[in-house]
């Protein structure tokens, strides 16, 4: 089941929103909480938006029994983001190796 936090201005207008879900791994007794997609609206980006929605996903992990961890990818080629998430603290972890297969040409 996939979840979202929603940021929205004034006007009711949607300009962030983290989207996310739970993990149970095969082996080990507790999960993690994966960011799916983390968006802030160009214009309002640097202004804190994209933090605010990171330490709410920690507290949303943190009050899930059996939540240790908060999981997300970015690309290799993506600067800005990696940039973004060492400014807030978390260094890129090098354990795992993404897959991925194409199932269509769309």
């Amino acid at each position: 089941m996939a979840s979202a936090l929603l940021v929205e201005d004034e006007a009711g207008d949607i300009v962030g929103l983290a989207a996310y879900s739970f993990l149970w791994p095969s082996a080990g007794s507790t999960h993690s909480l994966f960011l799916k997609e983390l968006y802030v609206r160009d214009t309002l980006r640097r202004q804190g938006v994209g933090a605010r929605l990171m330490d709410e996903l920690r507290a949303v992990a943190a009050a899930r029994s059996g939540c240790s961890r908060v999981e997300w990818m970015t690309d290799r080629d993506n600067p800005g983001a990696r940039a973004f998430y060492k400014s807030l603290g978390f260094e890129e972890f090098e354990g795992k190796i993404v897959y991925r297969v194409l199932t269509s040409s769309a």
